[in-house]
């Protein structure tokens, strides 16, 4: 594939391996969402074959007005947000969101997976992809928590009229991130070349999405297992692009910028490089990346990762060699976790986890201070039980470990060398 075919944007230009590997074809679904295939088949790359575009289904433009009850018409009602006034957080609330499909769990409504590619002739004919086969896809979810909608200015107003309670459309942006077409596939099992394409659409729709008002925070993250009540079995992410900064990112912004107040460095780079000079919560390490088990962990299982080379902010500020290494580095900690618990017969299990990715947020004053970092973790405490965040943890924010970080770090360390480069 040359440049002149590659996808790029004024925010998004691709480097030499996507460029050469990796076709972005862009289309629009029934109801107007954005939808992206990320192709690394090289039949696909190089234009031999092409993809579907064309959605069938008889879908209604997301943002049309519709009828109420009465039958009268109304505009489109968009996600709202209220905010806390004990605790200054912004609450979205989507009620469209009751109707989703799930297709995981007892509680199961779907008769098809909408994440699935479309099979001829199958009756289920609602899913969201428009071709029989994919590598790699993201899309504007169906029901979003937080949506933009054209037209209605992110205005803040008053409940019930009282100025303690604020609040807003909720004007962010949701997407989907489908790893493989593979409805039974496991993320863990997935080769090094397609979660390197994964990679790629992280740092695609960072950079896009980047340039839309009203985005202050974009999380791209990864849900898995039943038991995180994941309602979609199909090996997935998400992106969500909060038009605020989120409660866990302002902490870390409040503790990052008084730190460089202080001392006048980078508490993130300062944090890696005593965790690499301590060396026992390292789990493991390449070139590029470095996965620790953090001093104060939380959870029974708990790895961040982060780069060694400093001033990354953001995915899209990734060069092609991190890319690669960051593939890498995800892979090996997916099939570790997947092993960390021993059932009996050495196979491990699917680890149920969340994968979240903290990068700076886009127009904070403090992002400068901040650095890229993954935060990886599963509340499986052993192959049978799992942590409730009960009392003290759910209401009052304090946190009560089961184990000790150097403890998961030793088991990580009976799972495989610390040094992938070797």
């Amino acid at each position: 594939m040359s440049n002149a075919v590659a996808y790029q944007s004024a925010q998004y230009q691709p480097a030499q391996y996507a460029s050469e590997h990796i076709r972005i074809t862009p289309t629009t679904l029934a109801d107007g969402r954005d939808f992206f295939y990320l192709d690394d088949d090289p039949e696909f790359v190089s234009g031999k074959r092409t993809r579907e575009l064309h959605d069938p289904r008889p879908l209604t433009d997301r943002f049309a007005p519709h009828l109420d009850a009465e039958g009268c018409e109304v505009p489109v009602q968009a996600p709202r947000m209220r905010k806390d006034p004990l605790t200054g957080e912004w609450i979205p609330m989507a009620t469209a969101r009751m109707n989703r499909p799930i297709t995981a769990g007892p509680g199961a409504t779907a008769s098809g997976n909408p994440l699935a590619a479309r099979k001829p002739g199958d009756p289920y004919q609602d899913g969201e992809v428009p071709d029989t086969d994919y590598n790699v896809v993201v899309f504007e979810n169906r029901f979003p928590s937080m949506m933009q909608v054209p037209g209605v200015p992110a205005v803040t107003t008053q409940v019930d009229g009282n100025a303690l309670w604020e609040q807003q459309i909720a004007n962010g942006r949701c997407e989907v991130v489908c790893f493989d077409p593979k409805e039974d596939a496991l993320p863990a099992d997935l080769p090094v070349e397609r979660i390197r394409t994964v990679v790629e659409a992280w740092a695609f729709r960072t950079a896009e999405i980047s340039a839309l008002d009203g985005i202050e925070q974009i999380f791209p993250f990864e849900n898995h297992g039943q038991e995180i009540g994941v309602s979609l079995a199909h090996p997935h992410g998400q992106i969500y692009s909060y038009p605020f900064v989120a409660p866990r990112m302002e902490t870390e912004l409040q503790h990052t910028e008084e730190y460089h107040e202080r001392t006048g460095g980078n508490l993130l780079k300062d944090i890696l490089k005593a965790e690499l000079d301590a060396e026992e919560r390292i789990v493991f390490r390449n070139h590029d990346w470095v996965a620790y088990v953090p001093a104060a962990a939380r959870w029974p299982l708990e790895v961040h990762v982060a780069p060694v080379r400093d001033g990354v902010l953001s995915i899209d500020q990734l060069d092609d060699d991190e890319r690669w290494g960051l593939a890498q580095m995800y892979s090996t900690l997916l099939k570790r976790g997947n092993a960390f618990f021993d059932t009996g017969d050495g196979k491990g299990m699917d680890l149920p986890y969340i994968s979240a990715w903290h990068q700076a947020p886009l127009h904070d004053s403090r992002r400068e201070n901040y650095r890229l970092n993954l935060q990886f973790f599963s509340f499986r405490r052993s192959p049978n039980k799992i942590k409730y965040l009960a009392g003290s943890e759910s209401g009052m924010g304090a946190w009560i470990s089961d184990t000790t970080p150097e403890k998961i770090a030793a088991r990580f360390h009976e799972l495989g060398p610390v040094d992938l480069d070797a």
